[in-house]
Formats: C-alpha cells, sequence, structure tokens
C-alpha cells in the first residue's frame, strides 16, 4: 500500500512540474506549484496537458491559476447530483454552471441571475422558436437560436445528451436548475478581461439584420472614437478596476455603457438592463419597471462624458422616435393582424401565410432596427434601415396583403367592417398624408425637384 502511495505521489509530482512546464508558470519553485494547486486539480492537469494541450496553456496564464483555482476546483460534484458522474475516482461534472461560479463570484452570480440574459432561453415557445426550431429544423435551433439564447440540456448517467449539447447560450437551463451560462462571455479557461470587454464580445449575439447593436455601434460617434483610440484603451481592458474617466476616457464601447464602472457614480454590475428603461424587442415598446431609476443610473454614464442638457435632450428625441414607431406602425399594424385573426382570414398556424412574415419582419426586424439605432445614435440605421422600411411595409406590403386577404376570404360583415377599420385608420393624422397631401408642400416637393435634379418629383 505504502509502495502505491509513494508511486502516486511521485506520480503526482511528474505530473505538476510537467504541467507547470506546460503551462508557463515558475517551474523553479515547485513546492510552491504543489501548494497552490489541489492535488485533484494536479491529477487533472497530469492527463490534459496531453490531451488538450491548448486548454490548460489558456487555464495556465488565468487569474484562476495564479490564485489555485484549478479544474477540480470548478468541476467537482457531489454524488447523487443529476450532472454528476464518476471520473478516474472523482465525482465531477461537465457544466459548469453559475452556482458552481458563485462560490467565488457571489455578487456577479446574483447580478447575471436576475438579468435578461440569464433568462434568454425563455424565447421556447415565441415565435422566434417556431421559425427556428419548426419552420427551420431541430438542427438549426442547436446551432442557431440556442447558441446565443441558451437551451434545457438533459443529462443521461451525469453526461449531457449530444443533440442539446454543446451549448454556450447565455441563458442555459443547466442541469443543476441554475440559468445562465458564465462562459457564454468569460471563455473557458483563460476567462481573460480583455477578452470579455471586447465590443466583439457582445457582437457574438447582438448582430444582424433583427438586433444589429455591433454595427450600429461600430458607425456611432462612440464606435468611431473607440476605433480611432483602440490601441490605448486595450492596454486597459485587462485591468481589474475599469473606470471611465480614471483608468480609461478616450471612448466607451458595450461594457462600459451597459455593465461599466465611472467616476460619475455609475457602478459595474453584470445585470445588462439595469440600466435600460425601453423594452426595444417586442412589437411594441414599453417602459421596463422601474425605468425612471434605470434611466438615472444610464445617466450617470452619460455624464462622464456629457452635459446634462445634452443627455436629457437626446432622451427626448429617444422616447419621441420609440413613441412615433409605437403610434404611427407597431400598435395599427398589431390591430390589422388582430382583425384578420378575429374573423378568420387567417388561421392559428404561425408563419404559413405570407402576411404572418411580412408582420414579423415589421417589428422584430425593422422595427427593432429603428429603435436600437435612436437608442444609439445611428441616423442611418434609425432611418434607412429602419424607419424608411417599416413605413414601406406597413404601407405597400401588410395593408395590400390584408386587402387580398379579406377580398378573399371574407364574408359581407367583415368586408365592410375592414373598410370602416381602413376609414378609422387614414382619419388619423399620422396616415392623412396617404390620401390627403397638402398641395402647398407638394408644389413645394416639385420645386425642389426640378431645381435638384432637372426633373419633376415622381
Amino acid at each position: 500500500m505504502k509502495g502505491k502511495l509513494s508511486k502516486l505521489r511521485t506520480g503526482l509530482l511528474a505530473a505538476t512540474f510537467a504541467a507547470v512546464a506546460v503551462i508557463g508558470l515558475n517551474t523553479t519553485d515547485a513546492g510552491a506549484a504543489l501548494r497552490n494547486i489541489s492535488k485533484e486539480s494536479q491529477a487533472c492537469l497530469g492527463c490534459h496537458k496531453g490531451m488538450n494541450p491548448a486548454l490548460v496553456q489558456q487555464w495556465g496564464i488565468s487569474k484562476h491559476a495564479e490564485a489555485g483555482v484549478g479544474c477540480y476546483e470548478c468541476h467537482m460534484a457531489n454524488k447523487g447530483e443529476k450532472d454528476a458522474f464518476q471520473h478516474f475516482g472523482f465525482t465531477i461534472s461537465t457544466i459548469v454552471s453559475p452556482l458552481d461560479c458563485g462560490k467565488c463570484h457571489p455578487k456577479e452570480m446574483k447580478e447575471v441571475t436576475e438579468s435578461h440574459h440569464a433568462k434568454a432561453a425563455q424565447f421556447v415557445g415565441s415565435l422566434d422558436n417556431v421559425l427556428g426550431r419548426i419552420v427551420e429544423g431541430e438542427a438549426l435551433f442547436n446551432l442557431g437560436c440556442a447558441q446565443c439564447h441558451g437551451r434545457t440540456i438533459p443529462v443521461k448517467n451525469g453526461l449531457p445528451i449530444m443533440g442539446p449539447w454543446p451549448n454556450e447560450g447565455i441563458g442555459r437551463v443547466n442541469p443543476d436548475g441554475s440559468l445562465g451560462n458564465c462562459a457564454a462571455c468569460h471563455f473557458r479557461h483563460s476567462f481573460s478581461l480583455k477578452q470579455v470587454r471586447e465590443p466583439d464580445m457582445c457582437g457574438k449575439c447582438h448582430q444582424g439584420p433583427d438586433h444589429p447593436q455591433i454595427e450600429i455601434w461600430e458607425l456611432s460617434k462612440h464606435g468611431i472614437a473607440y476605433k480611432a483610440h483602440q490601441s490605448e484603451i486595450e492596454q486597459t481592458l485587462d485591468k481589474a478596476k475599469w473606470v471611465l474617466g480614471e483608468d480609461y476616457y478616450q471612448a466607451p464601447n458595450c461594457v462600459t455603457c451597459h455593465m461599466g464602472a465611472t467616476v460619475t457614480g455609475a457602478k459595474a454590475t453584470h445585470d445588462v438592463g439595469a440600466r435600460l428603461s425601453w423594452t426595444l424587442r417586442p412589437p411594441v415598446s414599453k417602459h421596463k419597471e422601474n425605468w425612471q431609476a434605470k434611466r438615472a443610473e444610464m445617466k450617470k454614464v452619460c455624464a462622464a462624458c456629457h452635459q446634462k442638457l445634452w443627455v436629457d435632450a437626446f432622451y427626448y428625441q429617444f422616447d419621441n422616435l420609440v413613441e412615433l414607431y409605437n403610434e404611427k406602425f407597431a400598435k395599427p399594424a398589431a390591430q390589422v393582424m388582430k382583425f384578420l385573426r378575429k374573423n378568420k382570414v387567417i388561421d392559428p398556424i404561425p408563419f404559413n401565410q405570407k402576411i404572418e412574415w411580412e408582420y414579423f419582419l415589421l417589428w422584430h426586424h425593422e422595427g427593432r432596427r429603428a429603435r436600437h439605432g435612436a437608442s444609439m445614435m445611428a441616423p442611418d440605421w434609425t432611418h434607412w434601415h429602419g424607419l424608411f422600411e417599416v413605413a414601406y411595409n406597413f404601407y405597400f406590403k401588410l395593408l395590400p396583403e390584408a386587402d387580398k386577404l379579406v377580398e378573399e376570404k371574407g364574408n359581407r360583415r367583415v368586408k365592410k367592417q375592414w373598410e370602416e377599420f381602413k376609414k378609422k385608420l387614414f382619419a388619423n393624422p399620422y396616415h392623412k398624408w396617404f390620401h390627403e397631401f397638402n398641395k402647398e408642400e407638394l408644389r413645394k416637393i416639385a420645386a425642389f425637384y426640378a431645381k435638384r435634379y432637372g426633373q419633376s418629383a415622381q
């Protein structure tokens, strides 16, 4: 027995020397290395340094390694837990959940699990989920929607089941019941502060036709200033303390505005919705709960660079844009769809008729772009990629398609009610222009085009 223990100690010592050499730790004091890294983690490194050398090297340069937090400290589990399995004499879990991270980072765990990020998998059952999982298919769902939103991860004999796994979604529902995934942003196994603060980190999910936040930011004044001074700012990204107005000043990025600390009183947070006053995702925007307090928190960030009058005036413009979208397009479009469903002009199956796609694009793509563009001071996204397309869709796709469906499938009563609906709609000052344009304004437009382009207005 003593011989076996001696061989085990010798093996662990050899594994430690090999591991610290591979991962780049200081090998001049092997005793200190042994004391710093648990024997359980040493055993993990002894195998994985050969199986996954880059993974071990990533961990070796991390703050975790420096603090003596190794493989076992994060992956350890208790027998009987749903996601626990036996692995060469150790009880471990493949998935490291927020509950595991929270043992050392309780504040961050509380903030992230209470945030909208942690609830991102709730989109299952929504129209987004119908498109990704049913209209397109399960394979797309696993590699597309769920890799940003997350999904429930089932296990068998303690191990995640292929298909749903692997999953890096921010709102992942873990086998231990916790919500969220710290590694969605803090990539294993280096957990680099520099990497997680880079704008591209957020752009991994916040991009594309329905939520182009990264594209909007890149060509906003904020993004342009950041790019111009990127080399200076990047020298600060790996610092534990990262306060706007103290550690850097040149320009803000995503983390600055939504999560970062400032000298003007904003405290760092892992709740990305803590400073958002509007919901810009749904068909019709609403103020969030406690929106005044949340706006006040965002204004603290703005105050690091802008005067109060400027900030208040920006929010005045932003609020007006959101209300314009809501009242002129979003609410009437929703009423159109409600009328068609109520009168059985369209059936309950989502996305099997053209008008359902047009409506979805109006609010989910075009309407979101307009609202997000306004929120991040990007005029081209607010107008040409946003409300311009909303208006075109509303007047020349949604309404004509509704006309066509009512004519084809509506009875006399439905047709009469539809005409009354449109009469009321176009009597609204927002839409009156469609039939009654001011003649003096028309003459001015015609004169402008004739003078500038040498032709009459079309």
